[in-house]
């Protein structure tokens, strides 16, 4: 896990409607010297994510009035934010809300409760991924 921690600190958005959730994120993220927003659900998101800037999104599927699936939909849609990776998080591990995420343009799907270790794993994959697209 010291490599993990040893990359570069990024600006981080979590967006789930569980304060549990949100608060084990920003500790497990923050250990590791990352910034971490916090989002309550989608429009919450949708309003910091123009400010924040994030290298990188975790946003939960099944959230009050806009889910998980419409808030990447829309944020994939806006061309600042269409290479910034957005990883689903889920309670459920059902092969179709892998499809339905990857079809709104997610980068990755995790499912919840997630361990310190799957989150920064996730961290580095996907926060590489977008610095190598940035670099084309």
């Amino acid at each position: 896990m010291a490599d993990i921690q040893a990359q570069t600190a990024l600006r981080i958005l979590v967006v789930d409607d569980s304060s549990t959730i949100r608060r084990s994120a920003e500790i497990f993220l923050g250990h590791a010297g990352h910034q971490v927003i916090l989002a309550e659900n989608g429009f919450d998101a949708l309003s910091k994510i123009v400010d924040c800037d994030p290298a990188l999104i975790f946003c939960d599927i099944l959230m009050p009035r806009l889910d998980g699936y419409q808030t990447c939909a829309l944020i994939k849609k806006n061309a600042r934010f269409h290479a910034t990776p957005v990883i689903m998080l889920s309670s459920k591990d059902g092969l179709f809300d892998r499809a339905r995420g990857a079809i709104v343009g997610a980068a990755a799907f995790m499912t919840k409760p997630f361990s310190e270790d799957s989150l920064l794993q996730a961290v580095g994959t996907y926060a590489k991924a977008k610095e190598a697209a940035a670099s084309f």
